[in-house]
């Protein structure tokens, strides 16, 4: 039996933020399913956001993240978010990030539903690959204990309290090994891999959300999915993220050819908001939505030709050096775009310390729920989310944390499995057709009770136990039906949850839906 003082799980920018800060106050094992940089973070390119502007305040970025979040946003923990964010900045620039700057301050960016420019970025739009590979580089340094290629299957549980996690080697032998810690940090990232379209890299499967789940934590806001309104779409070329700092720094979305009347080329944003390719990520997405509609097309097309050539490559130098491995000059010719899920704002239900509904286990980064970012994200708040949860963790480990751990509120609901249908078998393919077609940007009743019924009999087909692919599957098919039955229970409109039969916000539905195994409150 392995025993620590600290079990951190995900070796994105939360966990590796977490065991560095934890390594002080015990001995730290950092667990990861696969190689220490295979993460989400290392594909975020726009940045961080931080008020650190001398036009800038807290408060101001405090304004902004609620009037994003749309309705949703807890402000107690999005003043936490706001208020620690420039320490946090200057955490990661000790541990030896290498931020962009300009006359000797910190270069900032403007991002969608910004006021300020606020956006702090390293080497252009490889913010996220400096982070991680500073962070994962230092961690190795430090006397943290850190096993790759182990995925964890199960949360250990004794007498109401998580004390530790079952594991499985997922490169060599098929090991199963058990570690007991007296603190249990979930980062486990997102679940981007729900859909088949989408900027998550393939180890983007939900996993955390399902640990929680089953173990009888509480979720919260999982209807709330997010759509990057532009990732790049050509034929034969996976996909890619097309960051929102290039519309930050002047890009114009713009139709293609289309029905009669609606001319081809034409800038549209300003026709659904008055803030244009500035508006927030879910009405940019829902109008770019509509005019790939309208014209029959697969894309719309995002200009940058208007900027300065050598501006554009040097300041996104990954977007411009993978469009131009593909054939496509984007100083010279528009980028054709669409929408892909890229971010889950629900997941495990914490208070601002990270502590979650069981005792002795804490979540940060995208698998959390901290309520900061209410029903759509702003722009860059994704990674200072991490390290400023992160850091909240480890302090309440420490006896530092102010008031009581959240408590179970959930109500019955059974989630159990019906029948398989006959010859179906749960693919990962056939999982993503189901939540792009019924559960994607636009949702409707029908829609959604067709994919509950439908991933109720994936539930049902799916392996008791299995390999890496197979436990991925799983977690992914009750991820999906978690968020699916949330999106049937809102019946409303609200940030990035749209459905076509309920399009109006009703202000009846300025609440969240938490939820338990076995069990729902809405």
């Amino acid at each position: 039996m392995n025993t620590h003082d600290y079990i951190v799980i995900g070796s994105g920018v939360a966990g590796l933020y977490a065991a560095l800060l934890a390594r002080d106050h015990g001995n730290v094992v950092l667990l990861t399913k696969g190689a220490i940089d295979d993460t989400n973070t290392k594909y975020a390119q726009g940045g961080i956001a931080a008020a650190v502007g001398r036009d800038d305040s807290p408060e101001l970025h405090l304004r902004d993240t609620i009037a994003a979040g749309a309705g949703l946003v807890d402000e107690v923990a999005a003043r936490v978010l706001a208020e620690e964010a420039p320490a946090r900045i200057a955490d990661l620039a000790r541990f030896g990030v290498p931020f962009d700057t300009s006359h000797g301050e910190l270069a900032l960016g403007r991002e969608a539903a910004h006021s300020r420019s606020r956006i702090i970025h390293a080497g252009g739009d490889r913010t996220g690959a400096h982070i991680e590979l500073s962070l994962s580089g230092l961690a190795r340094l430090s006397g943290i204990t850190v096993l790759e290629h182990r995925l964890v299957e199960r949360l250990l549980m004794e007498d109401g309290r998580v004390t530790g996690v079952a594991t499985l080697a997922t490169e060599g032998a098929p090991l199963r090994e058990d570690f007991v810690g007296r603190h249990i940090i979930l980062a486990t990232g997102g679940a981007g891999q729900l859909y088949g379209i989408t900027t998550n890299p393939a180890v983007a499967t939900g996993d955390g959300v399902a640990l929680a789940y089953h173990a009888g934590a509480e979720l919260q806001d999982m209807e709330f999915i997010q759509f990057h309104p532009t990732a790049l779409r050509m034929p034969g070329v996976p996909t890619f993220l097309i960051s929102e700092a290039v519309r930050g720094e002047g890009a114009v979305l713009r139709a293609v050819e289309g029905p009669v009347g609606r001319m081809a080329g034409r800038p549209f944003m300003a026709e659904y908001d008055p803030r244009a390719e500035l508006a927030p990520r879910d009405i940019v997405a829902r109008a770019i939505a509509t005019e790939m509609r309208a014209a029959g097309s697969s894309h719309v097309f995002l200009d940058v030709t208007r900027l300065a050539p050598e501006y554009t490559a040097a300041r996104f130098p990954q977007i411009y050096r993978y469009c131009l491995d593909h054939g496509l000059d984007i100083t010279r010719e528009p980028i054709p775009v669409a929408p892909a899920a890229h971010y889950i704002m629900g997941g495990v239900r914490t208070d601002v310390w990270a502590r979650t509904t069981l005792p002795g286990l804490y979540a940060c980064g995208e698998v959390a729920c901290t309520g900061v970012h209410g029903a759509n994200r702003l722009a860059s708040n994704s990674l200072l989310e991490t390290v400023v949860f992160a850091k909240q963790a480890v302090e309440a480990t420490l006896g530092r944390a102010e008031g009581d751990p959240p408590a179970l509120t959930a109500e019955t609901l059974d989630l159990s499995p019906s029948q398989p249908v006959r010859g179906e078998t749960p693919t990962l393919p056939l999982l993503q057709s189901i939540m792009w077609e019924k559960v994607g940007i636009e949702r409707t009743g029908q829609g959604l009770a067709a994919a509950r019924e439908r991933l109720a009999s994936l539930a049902a087909a799916l392996p008791e136990r299995g390999d890496r692919a197979a436990l991925e599957l799983a977690n992914l098919v009750w991820v999906a039906r978690l968020v699916t039955e949330a999106a049937l229970q809102r019946t409303e409109s609200r940030g990035a949850h749209y459905r076509s039969d309920y399009p109006r916000t009703d202000p009846a539905w300025a609440r969240r839906i938490t939820f338990r195994k076995g069990v729902r409150n809405g």
